[in-house]
């Protein structure tokens, strides 16, 4: 791949710019126990209260066994994450003999919960002012199959332009979250880092299309030329600068 000058950067988001892993522990674990309580709490006043409570009849581990069945189901939505967790809540929830409406409403209830615990997001030390400078210099997008919303963290000053890849039903690494991302930012691929932990839904399709990509991983055995690897997000800037020298 030839030198070429940047012109823009894409960023992932989750395990990129923050630990993800510690935050959707949290948020799984949390919004199911929040779930679990506020419904025993509501049964208590009404009438027809099961034998059991919600997740001692239906653990944790079966709504994540009726996710990934829904998404087999429904291959089309596979990564759609918001919509699988909510339907998954709300066919629980109708297996836990409630009515279609109190279903449906409960299972919106605790999506709410879990959208509140997926954004308490802590990105790491060095983020918020790389991202500054970058936007001096750099147009900015996201690129995330997650379900994080730029705009509920207030980062649309950081990412004017963000992609949902995994709500579009695209998911990386399709390449079209990377091609409407440059149709957006007005750039062709190899004017355009992109920033990912993923090999194979960041660096590979990147790459493939031309990118020029920062990796961000524990080895680099055998990299093919384009992609360059990053031990942390803050090493950023001095790949850029080596990028300036070449």
């Amino acid at each position: 791949m030839t030198a070429t000058t940047l012109k823009a950067i894409t960023f992932d988001l989750d395990d990129t710019l923050w630990d993800n892993h510690g935050v959707m522990e949290r948020t799984e674990a949390g919004h199911y126990a929040w779930l679990d309580a506020a419904l025993a709490e509501w049964l208590e006043h009404s009438s027809g209260i099961p034998p059991e409570r919600f997740a001692e009849r239906f653990p944790l581990a079966a709504y994540q066994e009726r996710r990934l069945a829904l998404a087999r189901r429904h291959p089309e939505r596979r990564s759609d994450f918001t919509w699988l967790r909510e339907h998954a809540l709300a066919s629980l929830l109708r297996d836990y003999a409630l009515p279609e409406h109190d279903a449906a409403h409960w299972a919106g209830l605790g999506m709410q919960r879990f959208l509140e615990l997926r954004h308490d997001v802590t990105p790491h030390p060095e983020v918020e002012a790389m991202l500054e400078a970058l936007a001096l210099r750099y147009r900015l997008a996201s690129i995330t199959n997650g379900n994080v919303d730029i705009a509920r963290l207030g980062w649309q000053h950081h990412f004017p332009i963000a992609i949902a890849a995994g709500e579009l039903c695209t998911p990386k690494p399709d390449p079209r979250p990377f091609l409407a991302a440059l149709s957006r930012l007005q750039t062709q691929p190899a004017e355009t880092l992109h920033v990912g932990d993923s090999w194979q839904e960041d660096a590979l399709p990147a790459w493939r299309l031309g990118m020029p990509v920062a990796w961000i991983a524990s080895a680099d055995t055998g990299l093919p030329a384009g992609i360059h690897r990053l031990s942390h997000i803050r090493e950023l800037p001095e790949l850029l600068a080596w990028l300036d020298r070449r």
